[in-house]
């Protein structure tokens, strides 16, 4: 008897369910009748949020892009492929944590694991780098989680905006999951390698001897301390560290209307599958 309710409540423990708040709702209701908007228009937006949390997805950053959308004063049919983009990105990444957990990588903080390994996707990483992420970190210091995982899937594609090498960053990244940098760290020395970028690429800066640096546990806030009274021209749109919000607007490098738009990261962004 106690083996047919425990097959019966797993599948249903897997994925739990995400549900649209009442505030939320209320607020994109407000939102839509202060544009002049159908309900009929809006509710196939809520829709998508709905089938989304169906599947477990998280529905919070999908309301708020609705509301970022409508507070812009944009045009329902405008969101729907950019809610569509992301709940795409939300999928691929809840596919590719599912797998890595198989193979040791401990849960941790799902939502914010999804979250943010959505954000990698939509930036220009690959399932396939963050297959490669977890397989280079598991005989680190410390048991990598999904959320740090996920916090260096993102820092792999910061780092290719500043023309980093996928191979090298991945090296780099994994790394500093060898090493048991936390995801701020992480998220940190991305943002530094991106601003620095010009500096690596005509050897005034070498990111073997980063990376040995790393290797011997030095932590982020050290590597590049002769630097700090700089002009800080660095990634400020994406200093969020731990608390960014990849999914609800958190995320400021892109634009003003970065969240309106459908993504042009090409394969790696698109559901994270690999072209």
């Amino acid at each position: 008897m106690w083996l047919i309710i425990a097959a019966l409540w797993l599948p249903v423990a897997a994925v739990q369910a995400e549900t649209l708040s009442v505030q939320d709702r209320e607020e994109i209701d407000r939102l839509r009748s202060a544009q002049g908007y159908s309900a009929e228009e809006v509710n196939q937006l809520l829709d998508h949020v709905a089938k989304a949390g169906e599947k477990g997805l998280p529905t919070e950053p999908l309301a708020n892009k609705v509301k970022e959308g409508l507070a812009k004063g944009v045009e329902p049919k405008r969101i729907d492929p950019v809610l569509r983009q992301l709940v795409t990105h939300f999928e691929s990444a809840q596919e590719v944590l599912r797998e890595v957990g198989t193979r040791g990588v401990a849960e941790g903080n799902r939502q914010r694991a999804i979250e943010m390994m959505a954000d990698a996707f939509s930036r220009g990483a690959s399932s396939d780098e963050v297959r490669e992420l977890a397989r280079v970190s598991q005989d680190g210091k410390q048991k990598v989680t999904q959320e740090t995982l996920a916090a260096g899937a993102k820092s792999l594609a910061v780092m290719k905006e500043g023309r980093i090498s996928s191979k090298d960053g991945t090296t780099l990244v994994g790394e500093g999951l060898r090493q048991g940098y936390r995801s701020s760290e992480l998220l940190d020395l991305s943002r530094e390698v991106k601003r620095r970028g010009a500096e690596f690429h005509d050897g005034r800066a070498s990111l073997q001897a980063l990376r040995e640096q790393v290797s011997r546990g030095e932590r982020g806030d050290r590597l590049f301390r002769e630097d700090r009274s700089g002009s800080g021209s660095g990634d400020r749109g994406d200093r969020s560290g731990s608390s960014d919000r990849s999914g609800s607007g958190g995320d400021r490098s892109g634009g003003s209307d970065r969240g309106i738009r459908p993504d042009r990261s090409g394969g790696g962004g698109h559901g994270g599958r690999d072209r």
